[in-house]
């Protein structure tokens, strides 16, 4: 077996500064503290901050008053923030700052009179933390279909926001079909979809035709990490989406394929190379590295959690 490792792959400096924040949080104040839903999309690391007296909820009443509370990487609505004070909670934001910047555009569209259409996917906690900003503004949309039927009544003053986590070129189809419709329609500065997804889905565009299986690591509500593995089977390549080595099933190998190992930007490290610990164990071969883009972008931490930090590197 000849297994390739595509690099960028794995933690992007959102979920690294995420993850640190709960890390560096739980060292300075002990536990319990709270972190309103997941830290970021992924079993493991949910698991391991359970582990550590982290207690993960979707409801604020079920934090005691006055207590630590971390707002995870897909960011919250202004509403969360008004029930944490209410609350007296202390809070630590840990939103991913390429998350912040779409929820400033939401706002200043909105202030300024626009319909925002939101392309992404419902219910998705980034989705629903930048419609929060101004409810009464915004329309989602989809799909390429949803772009085709939207109806807006005042479409003189139209802008378009995107989830970070998109496909980039579905995402491309929504917008074109978008900018079809409404020509005048407002685009954001810099585009929505973060570097992070885009690096990694190149990589599986550049990577693939020289594999016959993709194997992306990542949980299932990972947005990025569904996206890998739906581009790995428009390009007409076998991909499935694993949490860990438990969910490889061997019958999918026969022992001489050239497998595409890549990792959604919250998947750990360690369990990408214990799945390919798993098929070398198996299978045997070469493993190689590829890469295609370097990433050297870092996030600083939130403030009080920055002197620690300096602290720890003395």
């Amino acid at each position: 077996m000849r297994i390739i490792l595509a690099a960028p792959r794995g933690f992007c400096a959102g979920v690294n500064m995420a993850i640190e924040s709960l890390e560096n949080a739980v060292a300075l104040y002990g536990t319990p503290v709270y972190v309103y839903h997941e830290i970021v999309h992924n079993s493991w690391v949910v698991e391991h901050f359970r582990g550590k007296g982290v207690v993960f909820v979707d409801n604020l009443e079920e934090v005691p008053e006055s207590s630590y509370l971390l707002f995870s990487a897909h960011g919250i609505s202004p509403q969360i923030r008004q029930q944490s004070e209410a609350r007296k909670l202390k809070t630590i934001d840990a939103t991913c700052p390429l998350v912040t910047k779409v929820h400033r555009e939401a706002i200043r569209f909105a202030r300024d009179g626009y319909t925002i259409v939101l392309v992404g996917h419902a219910g998705h906690d980034e989705v629903i933390g930048t419609m929060g900003e101004a409810p009464e503004a915004f329309r989602l949309v989809q799909t390429v279909d949803d772009a085709a039927a939207i109806q807006i009544e005042k479409s003189d003053r139209l802008a378009y926001l995107t989830q970070t986590t998109l496909s980039v070129t579905e995402t491309a189809g929504i917008i074109a079909k978008l900018k079809e419709r409404f020509p005048q329609i407002v685009a954001p500065k810099k585009e929505d979809i973060c570097y992070a997804t885009q690096n990694r889905q190149e990589a599986v565009r550049t990577l693939s035709d020289q594999a016959d299986i993709l194997l992306v690591v990542g949980s299932h509500n990972s947005s990025n990490s569904r996206r890998l593995a739906e581009l790995g089977l428009t390009r007409n390549v076998p991909s499935h989406l694993i949490d860990g080595p438990k969910d490889i099933d061997l019958s999918w190998f026969q022992g001489g394929e050239t497998v595409l190992i890549t990792a959604g930007a919250s998947a750990p490290e360690s369990v990408v190379q214990e799945c390919v610990d798993m098929l070398r164990w198996r299978f045997g071969g070469s493993v190689e590295l590829q890469s295609v883009r370097e990433e050297q972008i870092r996030f600083t931490l939130p403030s009080p959690l920055q002197n620690l930090a300096r602290s720890d590197a003395v």
